[in-house]
């Protein structure tokens, strides 16, 4: 007799223990109940020690190793004593049952004839116990997956699992489904050579009785905006040619590397729907970084200052409004806190701020160290205020700033960021009758499945795919293989891999690239290289009207494509 708790009772359990130990009072940068489900929950699916879970996803809560621990051992005891079963319970106690009394064991997998397991490549090692234990009488099992695209390590999937399947059951037959419905030939030409690379793997070749298709092409592109604006040109140019938007997906490995694609888009009056991270500027920290240019441009911008006064310690809606009330009556100089003017427990927390702001306003600096000195004044707001997530958010900043640098002014910045962002909800929707179902971006794994006539694969860098906390393990490094396996398989009948041949950096400023050592110096044979060419650009045409497309000349192949003309950077 026992209740269980579905996700958020568990994470409602936690905040109760949490509370009763004192571990909740403001100023300790304590994970909340969410968080602590979650790591909870990680350390039970892969196995491993709090310890172990902390330092390879949440390093920032190691110094409450200790006191997750004791919290930990509280909810284990908590919910034994009421009665009361988590997801990972049903799991684990069950494995522990028939470990304890072999009796039960014996009796429920006497009645299971046949075990069948789908996407076994994702299971976790309790999974693949219990799949063991329930065929322990019959001895049938079927397990239907793929090891080449295993890519959920961090959620406690283990691809031994699956390689290690015929040993784990003597006898067992291994099938291989190598007939591919999906993509053209030189699309699964370039899949099997990537997948050899992998240091254990099964060994297949994808066929396909489809006929033609053009060979995937490698694309160096100058820059980051330069990567973006042939994306952007590409896809005007398919949807010219009958293919629609939302055949068409533009993929990538984290969610901040699409910000260039994002504001590209956006400038052509291209629809899109984003999956795996938000839009650029729906980001809370980047909302909050763009708020501070609004109001050295417009002292004001009574939102944007509303928005920026909340950051201060101790200041809450009431007391922006009075603050903005006070600051934009101000006739004199912006930014300048007088004498006669007195703010109490704010004074030195908004004289910091006006101090920023108006060495701003005042300096004729560039557009990226403007932004610079921004985050260097905003980097310790974001490490208390998103203390749960801030590594990911600072990685966001990192790249927010490499976009400004390619910016000549604030205002032009500010403009280009004044987005009409699309809803989530947009792709599966009904649209309406003359509307167009968008664009997707995605990160790659949550594309997996799915399924696009053209498929672009952005910022193919040594450090980003694999990303650079991968390049120590080689197990690490092997998913990170498995993910570009699964990105390359999405598409259909083209397939274009692109990367930036330079990068900005905060501290050090451009610096040249590396192109994913998955991609460097494979034959021609399965991967072609493309270089953007210059040419004469024509005369500026008037703005295109939303979906309007620039006249583009009709291309044969992606070869061709990736040298046709942009209306505003020719290649």
């Amino acid at each position: 007799h026992f209740t269980i708790l579905d996700s958020s009772d568990s994470a409602d359990v936690i905040d109760v223990l949490r509370t009763a130990r004192g571990l909740h009072q403001a100023g300790r940068r304590f994970p909340r109940k969410n968080t602590l489900q979650s790591i909870f929950s990680s350390a039970r699916n892969k196995a491993a020690s709090l310890h172990d879970v902390l330092a390879d996803r949440w390093p920032q809560f190691s110094e409450h190793a200790d006191e997750l621990t004791e919290l930990f051992a509280d909810y284990a005891h908590y919910k034994r004593g009421r009665g009361l079963m988590d997801y990972d319970d049903l799991l684990l106690l069950t494995i522990g049952l028939f470990h304890d009394h072999p009796d039960v064991e014996r009796q429920v997998a006497s009645g299971m004839l046949h075990v069948l397991v789908d996407e076994y490549q994702d299971t976790n090692p309790a999974q693949a116990l219990l799949v063991e234990r329930f065929a322990s009488v019959h001895g049938n099992v079927m397990a239907v997956g793929d090891d080449a695209q295993s890519i959920y390590a961090f959620r406690g999937a283990d691809v031994g699992n699956i390689l290690a399947f015929p040993n784990r059951f003597p006898g067992a037959q291994v099938l291989r489904i190598e007939e591919n419905y999906r993509s053209t030939q030189p699309v699964l030409d370039l899949a099997n050579h990537l997948i050899q690379g992998a240091t254990h793997h099964y060994d297949k070749a994808l066929f396909t009785r489809r006929e033609g298709g053009d060979k995937p092409a490698f694309v160096a592109a100058h820059d980051d905006r330069t990567e973006a604006r042939f994306v952007a040109q590409a896809i005007l140019q398919l949807r010219e040619e009958g293919t629609p938007l939302n055949k068409i997906a533009v993929l990538f490995r984290s969610a901040f590397n699409s910000y260039d694609v994002e504001i590209e888009l956006n400038r052509r009056g291209i629809p899109f729907v984003k999956f795996g991270g938000l839009k650029l500027a729906e980001a809370a920290h980047i909302k909050d970084v763009i708020a501070h240019l609004k109001v050295v441009e417009n002292p004001q911008d009574a939102p944007a200052w509303n928005r920026l006064l909340q950051l201060l310690p101790g200041v809450g809606p009431r007391t922006a409004q009075h603050l903005i009330e006070w600051i934009t009556a101000e006739g004199e100089e912006p930014f300048v806190v007088r004498e006669n003017q007195r703010f109490g427990r704010y004074a030195a927390s908004l004289r910091a701020l006006f101090d920023v702001l108006r060495g701003l306003r005042q300096a004729d600096a560039p557009l990226a160290a403007q932004v610079e000195a921004i985050l260097r004044y905003y980097e310790p707001i974001c490490r208390e205020k998103y203390f749960e997530d801030f590594p990911k958010r600072l990685q966001d900043l990192e790249r927010f700033a490499g976009i400004a640098e390619g910016y000549p002014s604030r205002q032009a910045f500010l403009s280009s960021l004044a987005l009409d962002p699309i809803e989530l909800t947009a792709l599966g929707a009904e649209p309406e009758e003359d509307d167009e179902a968008p664009l997707v971006l995605s990160t790659i794994h949550s594309a997996k499945g799915l399924e696009f006539s053209t498929v672009f694969i952005i910022q193919a860098l040594e450090g980003v795919l694999p990303s650079g906390y991968a390049l120590k393990r080689t197990e690490d490094l092997d998913e990170e293989l498995r993910l570009l396996y699964v990105a390359v398989t999405r598409a259909e009948t083209d397939l274009f891999i692109s990367y930036p041949l330079v990068r900005y950096r905060r501290y050090g400023g451009d610096h040249l690239t590396a192109p994913s050592r998955f991609l460097d110096g494979l034959p021609e044979t399965v991967l072609e290289p493309m270089q953007l060419v210059e040419e004469p650009a024509p005369p500026a045409p008037a703005p295109p009207k939303a979906l309007a497309a620039p006249p583009l000349r009709q291309l044969e192949s992606p070869a061709q494509r990736t040298r046709d003309a942009d209306a505003d950077l020719p290649f």
